[in-house]
């Protein structure tokens, strides 16, 4: 999943476009020295690589163990840096969306999380995490009693039917395609062109609906993880009666607890509950709060000042996917009172500075780039050692089988760069000096302080660097784009659930290069997609050595993205917020539990 953009971009956004490259220092805000380090390390890392379990009917029941000292009433007030990339279900796979999708939506399974971190795979709408039969290539789903849309229409398998044939359409654009490819392969869209909007649809031999409360999916190959990823907020329930193509993303509805009761783009937003949701039949989600209000135009800066401050309105506010701003970190750690308020967790995220290799085909250059970026500066404008770790790979400390040693590209000996190096492949290169880098960058205060180290560090190795902003709101959108017009673009992605085939499958498979795809470099090696087709009918113990063979081939033979830094997490919720706590599944607030101490 992608990042949000705001703190970091389920993301950051950053892209570069070539001028003539025809070759087809930091203030550290990170409070050191400040007291005893209780930043996140990777072995809380590794705690989050644990396998997810699968929960049967009992475990699938509602209503959602009661968190304690939990009270009813109140409002939540919701602190952002602006809008929210979608709220289609189809098109959310940014993690601030999916962050708002377990308010309003619900899917046939959800992930259920323990005091611990520890994540089950539950029935939502469905009675189970699924029964598989025929081994793993046929999946069984019984849609529970009593589930409906905020209008009160009865949720049944046309509607699950309708919101996975609807992702086959040009509607959507921007969401998971896990499931799409598993039923009908790479080029999916070939499958129903127009989706369900035109009569058509899916056969039972690839999706079946025998009665009103069952759902069949029928897979050429095992797909053991599918629970997972029915899961996802992207294949979250969208009503067939409710369906209105592009104007779903401004106004879906809702199933889940809160509902839309109001909403001004780009400004705010206005939840209230949902009194159709039933919390009998909800494992996850609870209801204690009477509404949350959405201010889209409180910046990072602004959010963590009125968040330490924790007075008025704020005292009811949580920040929910943004992070202390690092020019105030040091405030937020040094005092007890303030980093009280304050949760931590280490996110699945990966931040890298791609190369679109339609434009970038001299691998020496995108070699030369990767040596000149100086990881740690870009660590300390994201808060130091509270933001991130400097990456030597592409697959981040929470997946299994991580490996803290490989480093390629030299980056944990030397942190902030090696610059002889660049220049010394750049000469080789036959790159001349000056030659024109157009590099655009997400309009947010992360955006803006990568801009300022990226553009300075290849102004050193000869680029001339034109800065060009573009909006964090469509940002994915926009390198997501075949024909994009840029040459770099700093990305981030995190796994989807606890396996590296959700990071190398979505975004370095070259089977998956089109519009709106994650593959964002439109890498696409004959031998990197073997090695993915072959790690997907395996078994776990082989396939975690096919994956890490197909991602060291991605680091160090192609070089689609160079490994800048993995990401950490650290919010402030006000004085008056009950429940909070990091969610290891969102990798921020766990929104499920929050509650208003003082209503």
């Amino acid at each position: 999943m992608k990042p949000n953009r705001m703190r970091t971009a389920r993301a950051i956004a950053v892209a570069v476009a070539a001028g003539s490259l025809a070759l087809t220092g930091c203030s550290d805000n990170s409070g050191k020295g400040n007291g005893k380090d209780n930043s996140t390390s990777q072995k809380d890392a590794a705690a989050q690589s644990k396998p997810v379990a699968y929960g049967d009917a009992t475990a699938s029941q509602g209503p959602a163990q009661e968190v304690p000292g939990a009270k009813s009433g109140g409002t939540i007030n919701v602190y952002m840096q602006s809008d929210l990339s979608h709220m289609d279900p189809g098109q959310i796979y940014v993690s601030d969306a999916g962050q708002f999708s377990n308010l309003i939506h619900r899917g046939l399974t959800n992930f259920q999380e323990d005091d611990k971190g520890n994540l089950t795979v539950v029935g939502d709408i469905a009675t189970d995490s699924g029964k598989a039969s025929d081994g793993n290539k046929t999946w069984t789903y019984t849609l529970k009693d009593g589930i409906k849309d905020e209008d009160g229409n009865e949720i049944t398998s046309a509607d699950v039917r309708h919101t996975i044939e609807r992702m086959y359409s040009k509607v959507i654009f921007d969401g998971p395609t896990y499931v799409q490819t598993w039923l009908s392969g790479a080029d999916y869209r070939k499958a129903l062109p127009d989706g369900p909007y035109k009569g058509k649809h899916l056969p039972d031999s690839v999706l079946e609906t025998p009665d009103e409360k069952t759902v069949v999916f029928h897979f050429k190959q095992p797909q053991p993880d599918l629970p997972q990823a029915l899961a996802m907020a992207g294949y979250s329930i969208v009503p067939e009666k409710q369906d209105t193509k592009e104007k779903y993303d401004k106004a879906p509805a809702a199933l889940g607890p809160y509902k839309i009761a109001e909403y001004k783009s780009g400004k705010s937003m206005k939840l209230v509950k949902n009194d159709q949701w039933d919390p009998k039949t909800d494992p996850v989600r609870h209801q204690y709060v009477d509404g949350y209000n959405f201010s889209s135009t409180i910046d990072q800066a602004s959010q963590t000042k009125r968040l330490i401050a924790d007075q008025g309105e704020a005292k009811n506010a949580i920040q929910f996917t943004d992070s202390v701003d690092p020019a105030q970190m040091s405030t937020v750690i040094t005092k007890p009172a303030t980093k009280k308020r304050t949760i931590q967790g280490y996110q699945p995220y990966v931040w890298q500075l791609t190369f679109n290799l339609d434009r970038m085909k001299d691998k020496k250059v995108r070699d030369a780039i990767t040596y000149a970026i100086p990881n740690q500066s870009m660590v300390q404008a994201d808060g130091g050692r509270y933001g991130g770790e400097v990456a030597g790979g592409l697959l981040a400390p929470t997946l299994p089988g991580f490996d803290a040693k490989y480093d390629p590209f030299g980056k944990l000996k030397k942190p902030n760069g090696d610059l002889d190096k660049a220049k010394e492949l750049l000469k080789e290169a036959g790159v001349k000096e000056g030659t024109k880098l157009s590099y655009a960058y997400a309009n947010t205060p992360r955006g803006q302080a990568q801009m300022v180290i990226i553009k300075d560090a290849l102004r050193k190795i000869g680029f001339n660097v034109q800065a060009k902003e573009i909006d964090r709101a469509s940002f994915y959108e926009q390198v997501g784009k075949l024909k994009n017009p840029y040459d770099l673009y700093m990305t981030g992605w995190g796994q989807d659930w606890p396996s590296p085939g959700t990071v190398i499958t979505p975004v370095y498979d070259g089977t998956q290069v089109q519009d709106g795809s994650s593959n964002y470099s439109h890498i696409d090696d004959p031998k990197v997609n073997e090695l993915i087709q072959k790690a997907l009918t395996q078994q776990p113990e082989e396939a975690a050595k096919t994956w890490e063979q197909a991602h060291h081939r991605i680091v160090e033979e192609i070089n689609p993205a160079a490994p800048v830094y993995y990401s950490k997490q650290i919010q402030l919720f006000g004085s008056n917020i009950g429940g909070a706590r990091y969610s290891t599944e969102s990798s921020y607030i766990d929104i499920n539990d929050l509650f208003v101490k003082q209503p």
